[in-house]
């Protein structure tokens, strides 16, 4: 479970669930308070602005034919302290939380669509293996005494 805690909000990732949760004054005065969860196979993208020296970054999470709006020039952190599926965070640890957060969100997005890195092949069982020479054999592609001898070496005889 990664969990990265910001201003006015935490988000929580368990390989599967994204879960942003509002407790307090500042969640009440902004977005409200609750929490929303999503399935990573909701999840559209992550909008991502690091911290600055004077302004707080923030993470973003866009859904599958949500209803998102553009934020004017020089105002996306502002907009994005209304938005409920962004939370704010500053410069430092709360950062370096959400860079981890975001890493695994995105990991775990890619995966999902088929883009991670790929899953070597499960092994043939050996019964698996078998059936596909006593196939090969009642096809005559390999003999009787070939099949035998492949038998024997499946079974580490």
């Amino acid at each position: 479970m990664i969990e990265a805690r910001g201003q006015g909000g935490q988000v929580q990732f368990d390989g599967q669930h994204v879960t942003i949760t509002r407790r307090g004054f500042l969640a009440r005065a902004t977005v409200g308070k609750g929490e929303k969860r999503f399935h990573i196979s909701q999840i559209s993208s992550v909008q991502w602005k690091p911290a600055g020296p004077f302004v707080n970054g923030f993470i973003a999470f866009s859904a599958a034919g949500g209803n998102e709006r553009r934020s004017k020039f020089g105002s996306q952190t502002s907009s994005a302290a209304q938005d409920e599926n962004s939370v704010l965070f500053m410069r430092g640890k709360q950062q370096a939380a959400f860079e981890e957060l975001r890493a695994a969100v995105e990991a775990a997005i890619a995966a999902h669509h088929g883009r991670g890195p790929a899953a070597p092949a499960p092994a043939a069982s050996t019964a698996d293996e078998l059936a596909k020479l006593a196939a090969l054999r009642d096809q005559g592609v390999i003999s009787d005494t070939e099949f035998q001898q492949q038998k024997q070496r499946l079974l580490g005889q």
